[in-house]
């Protein structure tokens, strides 16, 4: 596994690095999962849910225990989508693994629909949280990881977070208290594409250095590729990294992965109309891609 540091290689290298990350035939085929609902709705935040595909794709591939026919079972682990504006990714997970119907996805943020723009608790099945008013998905998931800890169970609480969405004060507040309870059953995975909703990270609100800030809040870190499978699943497997300790794996990504004039685009941060050229045009970068 490429361990990352950006003090080593710079933010501009790890742009190159993700791009250099070449999609397999899964990961293209849960893009197309996101079309559907794209095509379906019109609208939608396409680059904030491409850099979060391969991430949420090891964790219910590899990593998390869930039952899809028993989507409350207690002893399951618990991943959150802090982010949750980046919900097409998500749908396209829970439409692979059965949670909901590929059907449902085209009706995404249809008047009749359960699939807004912000997955919503109580609604969709393998949904753990509302999410989307950023910085509440730590405290959440800090929250459920306390409570498997004190009921003795073994579940997991994973929460994958967007890098924007780090500058919400409400973040670090339950950082310092996972690490106060010592809490080696809870995961944090930053999607890091660089880019907020109207700019790039450094500019907005730099972040640099990321991983010492984690450190210092009393987390253990990783820095890997975030389109990297292998990576992830290898990252994955090695929680918690430290005992005794929270974790966090801050995962390089590419605003807009697999659509070449979407990535690093924040014009494709979110999209209000989405036409039907635009659909077919995203399928051919699909179906081109090397």
């Amino acid at each position: 596994m490429a361990n990352f540091s950006v003090d080593e290689t710079g933010v501009e290298d790890f742009k190159r690095l993700s791009q250099e990350v070449a999609l397999d035939d899964r990961s293209r085929d849960l893009r197309r999962l996101v079309l559907l609902a794209l095509e379906g709705g019109g609208r939608g935040h396409l680059g904030s849910s491409m850099s979060l595909i391969e991430i949420l794709r090891a964790l219910y591939d590899d990593f998390l225990n869930y039952r899809v026919d028993d989507p409350r079972w207690t002893e399951r682990d618990r991943c959150i989508l802090s982010k949750g504006h980046g919900c097409l990714a998500l749908y396209a997970l829970l439409a692979d693994k059965g949670f909901i119907s590929r059907e449902q996805l085209r009706g995404f943020c249809s008047s009749d629909t359960v699939l807004g723009g912000h997955p919503e608790l109580g609604k969709i099945p393998g949904v753990e949280a509302s999410t989307g008013a950023l910085g509440h998905g730590l405290s959440i998931g800090v929250g459920m990881a306390l409570a498997a800890r004190m009921e003795g169970r073994s579940s997991r609480v994973v929460v994958v977070t967007g890098d924007g969405e780090l500058n919400e004060g409400s973040v670090w507040e339950a950082a310092l208290s996972a690490a106060k309870h010592r809490l080696e059953n809870f995961s944090v995975m930053v999607d890091y594409n660089k880019l907020q909703s109207y700019g790039p990270v450094d500019e907005v609100l730099a972040l640099e250095p990321l991983a010492d800030k984690w450190r210092a809040f009393g987390f253990a870190c990783r820095e890997i590729n975030g389109h990297d499978v292998s990576a992830l699943r290898e990252a994955l497997g090695a929680l918690p990294f430290e005992p005794g300790r929270p974790s966090v794996i801050i995962c390089h990504t590419v605003k807009g992965k697999g659509f070449p004039f979407a990535e690093f685009n924040p014009l494709w941060h979110h999209k209000s109309r989405i036409s039907a050229e635009d659909i077919a045009e995203m399928q051919s970068a699909l179906d081109g891609y090397q």
